[in-house]
């Protein structure tokens, strides 16, 4: 039988469309899928990072889970974008902070650490995020994120960089 990992979380966010429905239907994807929701923070509505000056983009919905699988994490990475293209989401370069209908990033993955081939764990800009980290904290704050971090989501909180403000606007 396989041990059940702990510590698996995704973060959810959307600007473009019905965002709320989107994230409430990326979760019952991700059930109908055999992934377990098993935590849900508030929806939190936040500024969109911008790449360049002049760049303008609708504000995100933001949330994170936690769920159980018993999924790799490379399995579960293309299950979320699998789900992220069934919301209409376009991958390409130029779109990379843009605008999007869905996105699903892999944060964690207990205590697993991974970089090269389209998959690093623990997620490499989550210390840069608020928008992550504040949702995080609300389901999880004495998560220890693994290296480089070496940290609990809390202290990563408080130690975060980023000031932009976070409305918390709903359930998931």
């Amino acid at each position: 039988m396989h041990v059940q990992p702990e510590g698996i979380f995704l973060a959810l966010g959307s600007n473009v469309g019905p965002r709320l429905r989107t994230l409430r239907a990326a979760l019952s994807a991700l059930e109908e899928a055999n992934v377990d929701v098993v935590a849900r923070s508030a929806v939190y509505e936040t500024p969109a990072l911008t790449l360049r000056p002049g760049q303008e983009s609708s504000p995100f919905l933001n949330a994170v889970v936690s769920v159980r699988t018993t999924m790799p994490p490379r399995q579960l990475l293309q299950l979320c974008l699998q789900i992220e293209e069934r919301a209409g989401r376009t991958r390409s370069v130029q779109q990379r902070w843009g605008p999007r209908t869905l996105d699903i990033d892999l944060l964690s993955y207990g205590s697993r650490t991974s970089s090269g081939d389209g998959l690093a764990l623990p997620h490499p800009r989550l210390h840069e995020r608020r928008f992550v980290l504040q949702p995080w904290a609300d389901i999880a704050e004495d998560f220890l994120v693994p290296h480089p971090y070496e940290a609990t989501v809390q202290q990563l909180l408080l130690a975060c960089p980023d000031t932009s403000s976070l409305n918390r606007v709903a359930s998931l």
